[in-house]
């Protein structure tokens, strides 16, 4: 069975998924892929892309080891537009990498729980971080990105969720993603897609 005759079950949902079939690929490099992430936090998608050039300018364009995000400057850190802080994470990423002798091969094994409960042990390194590595880099076919603004936009408006807090519309959301198990990731994608270019404002 194929993600969208599954996730089809779901009536609402259903109504997204004429679109792209999405394809999920592993990527290497995964502290870059993480740095990426946290350079991107905050930001829009268009100066994430920017900041995260002039990052890999600094190596020659080549995306470096963490070794020589280590010996760079953080002057030069900031001198892309990264904020202090930014520095510092960018910066932790690569020690935690180094001195875990963390390789893609072993986060691949991993499940996204051991993945999620491994890496936000890292300084500046959040649980939605960390999904969004799953779900793009490590790719992983059940992630459900609860905390996600976009997602939680897009779930409000298609099943008209009503809430009087955040406990009780993550609440409310998670019920409603048990079903999609084991294609959370794809249904995200079908989310953000349908929030981004045919949502009713």
């Amino acid at each position: 069975m194929s993600y969208k005759q599954h996730l089809q079950k779901d009536k609402h949902l259903a109504l997204l998924l004429e679109e792209d079939t999405h394809i999920l690929v592993k990527r290497k490099n995964t502290a870059i892929r993480l740095i990426a992430s946290i350079i991107s936090q905050q930001l829009s998608t268009q100066v994430a892309k920017i900041i995260f050039t002039r990052f890999l300018d600094l190596y020659g364009g080549k995306e470096p080891s963490c070794d020589k995000v280590l010996a760079t400057d953080p002057l030069l850190l900031k001198g892309i537009g990264l904020s202090n802080a930014k520095v510092n994470y960018v910066q932790n990423v690569a020690q935690f990498f180094k001195e875990n002798k963390i390789t893609d091969a072993q986060l691949y094994k991993m499940s996204p729980e051991e993945v999620i409960e491994l890496l936000t042990q890292i300084k500046g390194v959040g649980r939605w971080t960390v999904e969004m590595l799953l779900m793009f880099s490590l790719g992983h076919e059940d992630v459900f990105a609860v905390d996600d603004l976009g997602i939680q936009q897009a779930m409000i408006r298609l099943y008209k969720i009503k809430y009087e807090s955040k406990k009780e519309l993550r609440e409310k959301m998670i019920k409603k993603s048990q079903s999609w198990a084991p294609y959370k990731t794809y249904a995200c994608l079908h989310l953000w897609k349908w929030k981004d270019t045919k949502a009713p404002v």
